[in-house]
């Protein structure tokens, strides 16, 4: 996804919670073993993090900054020497052996082709409040996010394939998001804190101060630093409506009106929206996964939408929130 909302774009406003949509269908198909050296490679990797609960965000299959922070995050949390580098060590604590599945295989259905996909979405976001729904532009980047993945690792993978119904392609073998699910809060993880770094990375912290989930996190700039301090969880917002009020950008055109931009992956926010004790501020996914941990937010806290569903899974009303 997708290089049409400004670098700034993301954060205010608290949103509204659209209707809940029915599921889609989701299939998990044979898995296949990882080939060659022992101590796996760059997307064995980030596929076994993943699925431990340590993200590197964007799927890529290259070993990049985000990579590096999941693998410190996870070699922290399991008190291993925090080399943030691909070695053997970490790789036998993650599960890994010379028979580690990192992609399976997924047969798109029907209902994932049928979209709807939304054509064009326009670069200034006044002009994004004229559309009736911010979804998906094509099926390729459904089925990337669905997967974690970026579009073009889903292209190496599969070469000679093309995007359509009945097609059987490979992916990265992981939980698969699903844009027409709303998280359910998971109280067996019992109370956590949120706790959001300027070195780009948030960890949600059970009582026994075990990391239980950690991702890559994109926040603050010069002009709005993320907001440092002890806050706490006011709401989530599940495909929130997203209230543009240029007063509250630094980079908004003169000629900006204060908008209202309809729910989708593809809204500034994401998929859910979590209010904090902080006007105008919050945690929520984005319309451009490929930046996380590479841009500048407004302040806000943005994560992959996937990711950000997941964190939406662990918090609630009161869940202490500490940016440091």
């Amino acid at each position: 996804m997708r290089n049409r909302v400004p670098l700034g774009v993301l954060f205010v406003l608290a949103a509204t919670i659209a209707a809940p949509v029915s599921a889609a269908p989701t299939q998990e198909g044979r898995r296949t073993p990882r080939a060659g050296n022992t101590c796996g490679n760059a997307l064995a990797f980030q596929v076994l993090l993943d699925r431990k609960g340590f993200s590197s965000g964007e799927i890529d299959g290259k070993f990049g900054a985000n990579t590096r922070r999941a693998l410190a995050a996870f070699q922290e949390a399991n008190k291993l020497r925090t080399t943030r580098t691909q070695d053997c060590e970490t790789w036998s604590a993650l599960g890994g052996s010379d028979q580690s599945a990192e992609t399976t295989e997924y047969t798109i259905t029907d209902a994932d082709a049928a979209g709807p996909f939304v054509d064009n979405i326009p670069p200034n976001l006044p002009d994004q409040a004229s559309l009736p729904a911010l979804g998906y532009t094509s099926l390729i980047e459904k089925i990337a996010e669905r997967f974690h993945a970026s579009p073009a690792l889903l292209n190496r993978l599969n070469p000679d394939k093309r995007f359509e119904a009945g097609a059987t392609i490979t992916v990265p073998d992981v939980t698969p998001f699903d844009d027409h699910t709303k998280p359910v809060h998971d109280a067996s993880a019992g109370a956590v804190t949120v706790e959001v770094s300027r070195g780009g990375t948030l960890r949600v912290i059970g009582a026994d101060e075990r990391t239980l989930f950690a991702a890559p996190v994109t926040s603050g700039s010069s002009h709005d630093p993320l907001p440092l301090g002890n806050w706490k969880v006011r709401s989530v917002s599940w495909m929130p409506e997203f209230h543009y009020n240029p007063d509250l950008f630094w980079d908004a055109k003169a000629t900006d009106t204060k908008a209202t931009i309809k729910p989708g992956p593809n809204n500034p926010v994401g998929v859910v929206w979590i209010d904090i004790s902080v006007e105008h501020y919050g945690l929520h996914g984005t319309p451009e996964p490929s930046r996380i941990g590479y841009a500048q937010s407004h302040g806000c806290v943005r994560l992959t939408n996937w990711d950000a569903a997941r964190l939406a899974t662990f918090v609630g009303a009161n869940t202490p929130v500490i940016f440091k």
